[in-house]
Order: structure tokens, then C-alpha cells, then sequence
């Protein structure tokens, strides 16, 4: 009976240390978002250009543009995809909570996609620079904010698409969150500009841990059959 009960504390731990390390990976150890936007001012650094302002408000508008086109990814991984210009104040930035007074001027879009995630400073090497044009816009001396959206289309198997939204305003002074820049909780993808982890711009952190959390039971519950404890 000794020898089960040490059996049965032996699992219990093993089983915790799996929780934490499924834990860990499930948070994909931060925000990618807020990594690209990370790239972006470092490459703009290199050329000798001003950072940019990581924007939570412009960020959240950046996810629900990207959300609206991940339909949209072609087999030569281009978004053909241009919503209504009507729908950034209309739906998206209501759907984000940024105060419409603040909405302020966009001088700047970048999108695309992956049939595969891609770790941020190879998402900007291989998305957010297609070619000459792209780059302009990320060097553009006017733009003062950026944000970053991305989200994994809804099938298992489809791509992964990113957003980049640049803004010519005062710093701090436009597309601000409501309710103290909390803005509206989104319930999939990424956008920078908040501490908020999540799973490679795809579910939701707390679905994923929750997915762990039962695998992990599981585990537990079979070595304990196999060792005989029941």
C-alpha cells in the first residue's frame, strides 16, 4: 500500500510538470504580434528612421481587417481581399472598442499569409515584404504608429495571415481603447499593443490549456492503470 501511494505521488508530480510545460508552449512564450512590430522598428532603426508607436488600438483594427480577408489566401500566399473603406469605422473599430472620435488617418497597410506559421522576423522577411512597394511603406518617414493583426483561418489546416497597419498621428492620441484601453476582449488571433499572450495567432490560449489540461488527466489516468494502482 506504501508503495502505491509513493507510485500514486510520483504521477501526481510528473502530471504537473507536464500542465506547466503544456502551459508554457501553449502561450507561445508571449504576443508574435507585438514581436513583429519588434522586427518592423528594428529594421527601421537600421536605416537610420524614428520608431514607430506600438498601437493597441490600430493593432485590434489590424486583426479585424485580416480576420475579414482569411478567406482570401491565395496558392501564391497573396490576401486578395480589400473590405470597404466604410468598414474600419463601421465594424471594425467598434469590434475593437477604440473611441471613434480618436479614430485618426491611416497612411499605411500591409497584408499577407502562410499555409504555415511563421516566427516573427521570418513572417517579415517573408510577409510583410513582398516587394519594393511594401518595403516603401515600412520605411515611410511620415507613418508615427503601428499595428500588427494575425489570425489562423478557421479550418486546422488553413493559412496564417498578417496585417500591418501604419498611422501619420499625434502619439498616444488616436485610436485609443475604451474602457481605459481595454478595449473589447477578442476571442481569437493576436494584435499588438497589449500583454495579452496567445497561440500563434490562432486559438484561444485558454481553449488551448484547457485541450492540455485534459490530455494531461489522461496521461495521469492510464500510467496509474498500468501500474496497477487500481
Amino acid at each position: 500500500m506504501v508503495k502505491k501511494i509513493c507510485s500514486f505521488q510520483w504521477i501526481v508530480a510528473l502530471g504537473f510538470l507536464l500542465l506547466a510545460a503544456t502551459s508554457v508552449s501553449s502561450k507561445n512564450h508571449g504576443n508574435q504580434a507585438n514581436d513583429l512590430v519588434d522586427v518592423i522598428n528594428k529594421n527601421r532603426t537600421a536605416k537610420k528612421l524614428p520608431q514607430l508607436n506600438n498601437s493597441p488600438g490600430l493593432g485590434c483594427i489590424a486583426l479585424q481587417y485580416i480576420k475579414e480577408c482569411r478567406a482570401n489566401c491565395s496558392e501564391n500566399n497573396t490576401v486578395n481581399c480589400k473590405p470597404p473603406e466604410n468598414d474600419f469605422t463601421e465594424i471594425f473599430a467598434p469590434n475593437c472598442g477604440v473611441e471613434l472620435p480618436t479614430f485618426g488617418t491611416i497612411s499605411g497597410l500591409i497584408v499577407g499569409c502562410q499555409q504555415k506559421h511563421l516566427d516573427p522576423p521570418e513572417a517579415f522577411s517573408r510577409v510583410l515584404i513582398h516587394n519594393n512597394r511594401t518595403l516603401s511603406v515600412i520605411h515611410n518617414k511620415t507613418h508615427t504608429e503601428v499595428g500588427v493583426g494575425i489570425v489562423h483561418a478557421k479550418s486546422h489546416k488553413g493559412p496564417y495571415l498578417w496585417c500591418a497597419l501604419f498611422g501619420s498621428n499625434k502619439k498616444n492620441s488616436t485610436f485609443v481603447l475604451e474602457d481605459l484601453g481595454k478595449g473589447i476582449e477578442q476571442k481569437e488571433g493576436c494584435y499588438s499593443g497589449n500583454g495579452v499572450s496567445c497561440s500563434s495567432g490562432g486559438r484561444n490560449g485558454h481553449f488551448v490549456f484547457a485541450i492540455n489540461c485534459v490530455w494531461t488527466l489522461v496521461f495521469c489516468f492510464l500510467v496509474l492503470i498500468r501500474t496497477g494502482f487500481f
